[in-house]
């Protein structure tokens, strides 16, 4: 068995934090909704991607 040493030592992984919160976001989203299934729109709006699409347009 692999043990973590103590300590300082812990790499963060950035872009799998963020996909683990976008995961999360929709896991949110999924029970919160209505219907059976999120619709596309809904998908892209829980992820953001007009705002990226903005952003990378502006």
């Amino acid at each position: 068995m692999h043990v973590a040493p103590l300590g300082g030592t812990a790499v963060q992984d950035h872009v799998a934090l963020a996909e683990i919160e976008l995961c999360g976001d929709l896991i949110i989203a999924a029970s919160a909704a209505h219907e059976d299934r999120l619709s596309l729109e809904s998908i892209d709006e829980v992820l953001r991607v007009a705002e990226e699409r903005d952003a990378t347009d502006g």
